[in-house]
C-alpha cells in the first residue's frame, strides 16, 4: 500500500480571497479639541488593535495636522471599527470621529 501524503487540506486560500473581494478603505482620524489625547491613545489601541507607540504618534499626527491615517482595512470591518469607536466616544461623551474614504 502506498502512503498518502495529500493529508492536508487548502482551505487557507479561500479564506484569503474572501477578504480581497472587498475593496479595501482608508480609516481617518480627525482631530477635535474636546477628546482627551489618553482616550483617543485608548480608542486606537483597543478599537483598531495598534501598538501604544503607533496610537500615539497617530494621536499626535491629528492633533497637529487636524486630520491622520490610522490603516486600511475591508470596508465591512472599517465601518465595523469606525462605528463602535464613535459608539465609544458618544458613550464617554466626546465628539471623536473617524472617517472611512476608498483606497
Amino acid at each position: 500500500m502506498g502512503m498518502n501524503l495529500q493529508v492536508v487540506p487548502e482551505i487557507e486560500i479561500l479564506e484569503e480571497t474572501e477578504t480581497e473581494l472587498e475593496p479595501l478603505y482608508r480609516v481617518i482620524i480627525h482631530n477635535d479639541h474636546v477628546t482627551p489625547m489618553g482616550f483617543v491613545v485608548h480608542i486606537l489601541t483597543t478599537v483598531f488593535y495598534l501598538a501604544t507607540d503607533r496610537a500615539t504618534d497617530i494621536m499626535l499626527t491629528a492633533h497637529f495636522y487636524g486630520t491622520a491615517y490610522v490603516q486600511t482595512l475591508a470596508k465591512s470591518e472599517a465601518e465595523r471599527r469606525v462605528n463602535r469607536a464613535h459608539t465609544e466616544a458618544n458613550n464617554a461623551g466626546y465628539p471623536l470621529k473617524f472617517t472611512i474614504e476608498p483606497e
